[in-house]
């Protein structure tokens, strides 16, 4: 586990127990109400007609949602993370930028509460086991807290420690954050969420299962055994419990460090995370799906990446696999019927969408070939092509009659799949994409 997680902000006591929980919500609805009303009457009376999702996406709203989730941690503000990474097909962009202030929103347990789970795990002798337990967080996040603690042997290690109640709250927040989504109108009736929302509670159960997570870390470890260029933690199988993750503390920058590098070993990182994208995908089936760049460290004078966090990793379909094959292999080929017909087949496009709006899909397609076609490196710091994709999936997302929701797998992997590009563009890195891929999807698109 590296020095650099996300930093924690002030102590602040996680709510424990359904009522405790709930009452947050309410508390946040109520709120809500409240100054939805008063700034519906204010614009009544100054003439105009506001939409319900205007009066919901004020400041004072997007203050109260952002804080109030990330008061309560755990899977309400894991789900709104989730949204905000990649949120701009499916959510308006007001509320994407609502969501993406809980990446820098967490905050850690008070000392008193820490003690609390740290007996209820490991027993009220649990300092004993350490020569050193730092009791400042060097993380904080949605689901756990990360300490650095030293063993009597001279072990550094670092302990992920999980919220109270947090595992035990996961359906019914995820419920309360859909009803918050329902009030707000701000998704079509016809977009039936129901499935998504049970793949995502099934998730972040996986997520809140630190055994579970100790085995996928040990996974990688194994897989990644022969590239050097990746350090996988290992865990400490007697310090690890359902709700305490024991793993190597590995000392590293955040990967955005590598921003002031040279261009070649921007270069160079950026496609091994991307080589290793590819791995996932198409050699492994495997994939870590949270693209959270805090997930990823970098030791300047080695040049390796620290792999972290492995709550997310799942195993990925067969059909999904080859979906993206196949996608990939049409586009790479420069065939624009294949490639549609490609995404509609995988659940990248719904077929009403491409019924209603053809001449939008088609010149969306284009503008992906023609980039394509440019030569065999990407440079992913020019994003001047997307503009007119984006404005293209704009006209299509005001036709509400034609939104599609990609199932859940797919969105999940997608996730991951755009953050490395975004981590990929942040880095400005210029990489030679066409053979990279085609490598990859060999075996699919023979």
């Amino acid at each position: 586990m590296s020095d650099d997680g996300l930093k924690s902000g002030p102590g602040r006591r996680v709510p424990r127990g359904r009522l405790a929980r709930l009452g947050g919500f309410a508390r946040l609805t109520a709120g809500v109400a409240a100054n939805v009303a008063r700034d519906g009457v204010k614009k009544i009376a100054a003439g105009e007609r506001p939409a319900l999702s205007d009066l919901m996406l004020t400041p004072a709203n997007a203050e109260k949602l952002t804080a109030q989730l990330a008061n309560l941690r755990g899977a309400a503000m894991k789900l709104g993370q989730m949204l905000s990474l990649d949120s701009g097909d499916l959510l308006p962009p007001e509320l994407g930028t609502i969501l993406a202030r809980l990446r820098d929103r967490a905050q850690h347990m008070p000392p008193a509460q820490l003690d609390q789970r740290l007996k209820a795990e490991w027993g009220p002798d649990w300092r004993r086991r350490f020569r050193r337990f730092e009791a400042t967080p060097i993380a904080a996040a949605s689901i756990g807290q990360v300490h650095r603690a030293e063993t009597h042997d001279g072990r550094m290690l670092a302990i992920k420690v999980q919220y109270p109640g947090v595992a035990d709250s996961i359906d019914a927040d995820v419920d309360n954050v859909a009803t918050l989504l329902r009030l707000s109108r701000l998704l079509p009736d016809s977009i039936d969420i129901a499935p998504l929302l049970e793949d995502a509670k099934a998730q972040l159960h996986e997520e809140a299962d630190y055994q579970r997570e100790a085995g996928m870390m040990a996974l990688y470890g194994d897989m990644l055994a022969d590239r050097p260029e990746f350090i996988v933690p290992r865990g400490d199988p007697a310090l690890t419990t359902d709700h305490i993750l024991a793993m190597d503390f590995v000392a590293g920058r955040p990967i955005e460090t590598v921003e002031t590098a040279p261009p070649d070993e921007r270069n160079r990182v950026a496609a091994l995370l991307i080589d290793l994208v590819l791995d996932e995908l198409f050699r492994f089936g495997v994939m870590q799906t949270d693209p959270n760049f805090a997930n990823y460290r970098y030791q300047p004078e080695t040049g390796r990446i620290v792999l972290l966090d492995f709550g997310a990793a799942r195993r990925v379909s067969p059909e999904l696999v080859e979906g993206y094959g196949l996608l990939l292999g049409a586009a790479l080929s420069g065939d624009r019927a294949r490639t549609e017909q490609a995404a509609v087949d995988s659940g990248f496009m719904g077929q009403r969408a491409r019924e209603r709006h053809p001449a939008l899909i088609a010149s969306m397609i284009d503008a992906i070939l023609t980039e394509l076609e440019r030569g065999p490196v990407f440079d992913f710091a020019d994003r001047a092509f997307l503009q007119s994709i984006r404005r293209d999936v704009g006209d299509i997302a005001a036709d509400r009659s034609s939104w599609h929701l990609p199932r859940s797998e797919l969105l999940f992997v997608q996730r991951k799949v755009s953050g490395t590009a975004l981590l990929a563009a942040r880095l400005s890195a210029v990489i030679e994409m066409r053979a990279r891929v085609g490598r990859a999807i060999g075996t699919v698109a023979a």
